[in-house]
């Protein structure tokens, strides 16, 4: 599938002004099995789908070294890859830690379909940028109910968009759903996954038992506009959220990365002002926010230059802080005073429009 040129410029970071959104369901170009895969009915099922459709099927011994995406230069490879989907198995069903937002991450994917600049996948999967998805789910469910029973009578939290925005492939595999309603029965376990799509139609009539918080990643018009591509638009989240919150779901919102840009106060405030007005009472009634400053690391600089050769996105090294991380391993985030600035400046606005809402954390 070719890319048009107006896609190709968002891409490449030459947006400018408001961009027209379409934010299709997403259709792979080709698709990867693992063997493995075909012993589990979704792995089956997905075969046929695509062979049905004519969509071209390749077999790769395992997910993580899949050969044959096309390309002649590193933007081309990395385009062809994310629009990939290799269907495999989750072997490694030793869960990763997902502080602040949750005690684990739930392993349902690994890869996004979207071209946000800023990306932390960038670091996390970067040789490896195409879309998987594991057909698993009940052992995977199974390991998440060890770790309930390990910590109860503590609830035990899933991240389940650590490694990926679950709801643009929902349409694939109805992960999402099969997670829902089984965190719907387990009294000391809730699932949380957060997204910039607006496809979820499919989830609004899903048992959920208040189980699940369904949480929208929003940000200022500067950042939507200039460094997601491949997103659904301010207006579609927003309508999403007001569905979701319609359908019982617990809502948050994850104000990230909160960008230092020409007149970043003004435009958080005015994001916030846009969700206060649009807004239902019950969309407010348990209502969260986190919020997350722009970070990046050598590895994610490198690529994202790689990827994105004209984004605008500043990635300045003397202008930042190198905070330490796990392994030894650290980022790039804003100096002490301007991630100050940055807290106190959305904390007031959160508390004046939103004064029964909850800030989870500020990292």
């Amino acid at each position: 599938m070719s890319t048009s040129v107006t896609q190709r410029s968002a891409l490449e970071g030459q947006t400018g002004g408001q961009m027209k959104r379409e934010a299709k369901l997403f259709v792979p170009d080709r698709v990867f099995f693992e063997p493995a895969a075909l012993d589990y009915p979704l792995g089956k099922e997905l075969y046929q789908r695509y062979q049905a459709e004519g969509v071209p099927i390749a077999m790769t011994t395992s997910h993580n070294q899949v050969r044959g995406i096309p390309g002649e230069t590193d933007v081309e490879k990395y385009r062809n890859a994310k629009r990939t989907l290799v269907v495999g198995v989750r072997r490694t069903l030793t869960f990763e830690p997902s502080k602040p937002s949750a005690e684990y991450a739930l392993p349902l994917a690994t890869g996004c379909t979207a071209h946000c600049h800023y990306c932390y996948l960038n670091t996390n999967i970067g040789s490896r940028p195409y879309v998987r998805v594991y057909v698993n789910t009940d052992e995977i469910f199974q390991r998440a109910a060890r770790y309930m029973e390990e910590r109860k009578p503590a609830i035990t939290r899933f991240e389940a968009a650590c490694t990926s925005d679950p709801l643009a492939i929902e349409h694939i595999t109805g992960n999402l759903q099969r997670a829902i309603r089984f965190f719907a029965d387990q009294p000391y376990g809730r699932l949380r996954f957060v997204t910039k799509f607006h496809h979820v139609d499919p989830l609004l009539d899903v048992p959920h038992n208040k189980h699940t918080r369904f949480r929208f990643s929003m940000n200022a018009d500067y950042v939507i506009t200039h460094f997601e591509p491949g997103t659904s638009s301010f207006a579609q989240r927003l309508e999403a959220a007001e569905k979701v919150a319609r359908a019982g779901y617990p809502l948050g919102f994850i104000i990230a990365p909160l960008y230092r840009f020409d007149g970043w106060e003004e435009g958080y405030s005015q994001l916030l002002e846009n969700l206060r007005a649009k807004l239902s009472p019950e969309a407010m009634e348990d209502l969260t926010f986190e919020l997350i400053q722009h970070r990046f690391t050598k590895v994610a600089k490198n690529l994202i230059l790689k990827r994105y050769p004209k984004t605008r996105l500043e990635m300045d090294e003397t202008k930042r802080k190198y905070k330490w991380g796990k392994y030894g391993k650290g980022k790039y985030v804003y100096p002490n005073e301007q991630a100050q600035a940055l807290r106190a400046h959305l904390e007031r606005e959160i508390g004046r429009l939103f004064p029964q809402a909850r800030i989870e954390y500020f990292t």
